[in-house]
């Protein structure tokens, strides 16, 4: 028998396959509407004034049986006028009340449900009252009258997911959730919810994260994301728990799977970075760039971009500001991992997601116990944090690299401070090879290869002070950068003189670097007067070399270096002199910088009776001898025959300091910085159909 087939209807039937596919359904072939999934269906009838499980019972089941629609309950939840919400305001508290009793069923599938529902809630509601106060969204969401126990029930729920042996993917659904409820504002100190995330606190369970092998590796940077930005949570306006509990955390798992994290998420920065360097090293442009010498490098390396992390250095701030304990995880040792050559998972992120943002692979993740292996370069968490600064305070012209830097800076200011921290970096026998990364400039080659020798860890330290204080004497000036740069150097030095440490250095780059930094301030004094207040670095400066000169005898590595210190200084003497009459210019007149110029005169006194004391017996030596021009050795010669009648004055206060405090100064910074990482936080929560998809799948593969 012959069967003839309508071609129109092989194109019904193709249509309708795609339509199924989309999630739609259609009787036939004819063009009818399309009918609505279900869950919206249920959707519309909670957005409706009666209580939808009215006649009903099953409802509230029934519905987080079904795959959650995200972008139809958010965009509903913002649709909605003033009056609607009131209107509706039962059946939204009466959903949110069953999102939380669902966390706490055995049903997996609902569980996951109920938490993305959460999210949508949280979001959706947030958007639509961004100009209300907090209680009205308190109110919309649960009810003034049943806040308390709903926000208790869900921190419970939550904390018990957490720490249970459960599913490891609904463990980051749930911190997903967190990062979510604790991000819907722009500052987080706004967000009244936190309220009860304060008084519910689950800082054991990140800690528990943290600490235990099968979850670290998987939710371990959304954990520590997630604790940084509670930490921050209204810290200069009331007791934060967070806070308190992290500043007497003593467990070591738990601090070592803290450091871990960081660790790791640094080191994938550095390797990002480090990919984009030898991927723009090769190929014509440089060939090019080589061909016609330096002219072009510098507007090479700003393609060399790698968007920074700082919610990851925010959390290590956190850490080393407020737990002294913490400060033996930033130095422990273990094997380093060639991560250029290591193989890596893929992470999947929103297209949004800049590089630099997402946490690392978990091949690098799980790479917690590593054979010792001799020929591996040994590492810790100061050496990766010294090669990420050594990146992002290259370029400080965009703002969150700016903010980076600094960040990096007060981080370094709270490192040179801590006795154990200092200890560890002056210690002789605990020598370390770092590679830092080096801004190409125009009057140098950046080094293919530089293989640094090994050494103490505070000789890094410096180098990256150095290292700034040489490549940012540029227009747009950053003084606030140099001024905690030499404060750094400063406390080392500090360290070294009460403690006698002679550290071999090559000081000369320090001190070279110091007085190019007085002669640029010297040709800019007209330019960067009118937006800083100069006299303040010149004094940090000019106090350094008077460290040197007063209790040099006492850190530096040998006498000769001492006689170096005399050389330079009076070698660069032009420096000193143009100083001198610049500040004395500015002392003898009226105006802002009269007083802050005269502390710089008076500071001067010791060089300037050096510059007098050496000076003419080096023109002496040299008419005597008949010679027009000494060398160094002839110089360094009657310099060391000439310290004895050689008069200096006892500067009070050298080796004194103030000790870091975030509050008052840094309050300002650091609400911006966590305003920013909030909101990029925000965007990079994925909550995606996609994460839906494979969690669900994953759940109806174990029912």
């Amino acid at each position: 028998m012959r069967i003839s087939i309508d071609p129109a209807e092989v194109e019904d039937c193709a249509m309708a396959q795609v339509e199924k596919k989309a999630g739609l359904l259609r009787r036939s072939s004819t063009p009818k509407k399309p009918l609505t999934e279900k869950v919206v269906l249920m959707y519309d009838e909670i957005f409706a004034v009666e209580d939808p499980a009215k006649d009903k019972p099953r409802f509230w089941e029934e519905l987080f049986l079904m795959k959650a629609n995200l972008e139809y309950l958010e965009a509903k939840l913002e649709s909605l006028d003033g009056d609607e919400v009131t209107k509706i305001q039962d059946n939204i508290n009466r959903l949110f009340h069953h999102c939380v009793r669902t966390l706490s069923e055995e049903h997996q599938i609902k569980v996951v449900n109920a938490l993305q529902t959460l999210c949508a809630l949280f979001r959706g509601v947030h958007q639509k009252n961004k100009p209300s106060s907090g209680f009205d969204i308190i109110n919309m969401l649960m009810g003034f009258d049943k806040a308390e126990a709903r926000m208790k029930d869900l921190m419970e729920s939550l904390d018990a997911l957490l720490c249970g042996d459960g599913s490891e993917s609904l463990k980051g659904l749930c911190l997903r959730m967190l990062l979510c409820l604790v991000t819907v504002t722009d500052n987080i100190s706004q967000n009244t919810l936190l309220e009860y995330v304060m008084i519910n606190s689950i800082f054991e369970a990140i800690l528990q994260v943290l600490s235990g092998t099968p979850s670290r590796p998987q939710h371990g940077y959304d954990a520590v994301v997630l604790l940084a930005l509670l930490v921050n949570y209204r810290k200069y306006e009331s007791v934060n728990p967070y806070i308190v509990k992290l500043s007497i955390v003593d467990d070591e798992p738990t601090l070592n799977g803290l450091g871990m994290v960081i660790s790791q998420a640094l080191t994938e920065y550095n390797r990002q970075y480090k990919d984009k360097e030898e991927e723009n090293q090769g190929g014509f442009f440089s060939a090019f760039t080589n061909m016609v010498g330096n002219m072009f490098i510098a507007d090479a390396e700003e393609k060399i971009s790698v968007q920074t992390n700082e919610a990851i250095l925010l959390a290590l701030y956190e850490a080393v500001h407020l737990n002294r304990n913490f400060i033996a995880v930033l130095v422990q040792s273990h094997p380093e991992v060639n991560i250029a050559t290591t193989p890596t998972t893929p992470v999947p992120v929103t297209p949004t997601t800049p590089l630099g943002t997402t946490p690392p692979s978990l091949d690098l993740m799980n790479s917690a116990e590593l054979p010792l292996d001799p020929n591996l370069q040994t590492s810790n968490l100061l050496i990766t944090f010294l090669k990420y600064s050594s990146i992002v305070m290259q370029d400080t012209k965009d703002e969150h690299r700016l903010n980076s830097a600094r960040l990096c800076l007060i981080v370094l200011t709270c490192i040179a401070e801590d006795q154990y921290a200092n200890a560890f970096l002056h210690d002789d026998n605990m020598n370390f090879k770092v590679n830092l990364h080096r801004m190409p400039m125009r009057h140098r080659k950046k080094p293919v290869d530089r293989n640094s020798p090994s050494r103490p860890l505070v000789c890094a330290v410096l180098d990256l002070m150095v290292e700034f204080i040489v490549s940012h004497m540029m227009k747009d000036f950053p003084m606030d950068l140099y001024m905690r740069c030499i404060q750094v150097v400063h406390k080392l030095i500090c360290y070294q003189k009460k403690c006698r440490v002679r550290l071999s250095y090559t000081w000369r780059e320090l001190w070279s670097a110091l007085i190019n930094l007085l002669k640029f301030l010297l040709s800019n004094e007209t330019t960067l007067l009118s937006k800083h207040n100069i006299f303040q670095l010149a004094l940090l400066v000019v106090n350094l070399f008077n460290m040197f000169i007063t209790y040099g005898d006492s850190f530096l590595p040998t006498p000769s270096s001492y006689d170096a210190l005399y050389y330079e200084i009076v070698r660069m003497h032009q420096v000193f002199d143009n100083l001198y009459c610049m500040v004395l210019r500015v002392s003898t007149n009226t105006g802002q910088w009269k007083e802050p110029a005269s502390k710089v005169t008076q500071a001067l006194v010791n060089v300037r009776a050096i510059i007098n004391h050496f000076n003419p017996k080096i023109e002496s030596y040299a008419a005597v001898n008949h010679i027009s021009q000494l060398s160094e050795d002839q110089v360094l010669e009657v310099v060391r025959s000439n310290y004895d009648t050689l008069t200096l004055k006892l500067q009070d206060g050298l080796d004194q300091f103030e000790r870091y405090s975030e509050q008052p100064k840094e309050v300002a910074f650091f609400k911006d910085l966590v305003r920013s990482i909030s909101l990029n936080v925000r965007r990079n929560v994925s909550l995606s159909a996609l994460s839906q998809d494979v969690l669900l799948k994953e759940f109806s593969s174990i029912a």
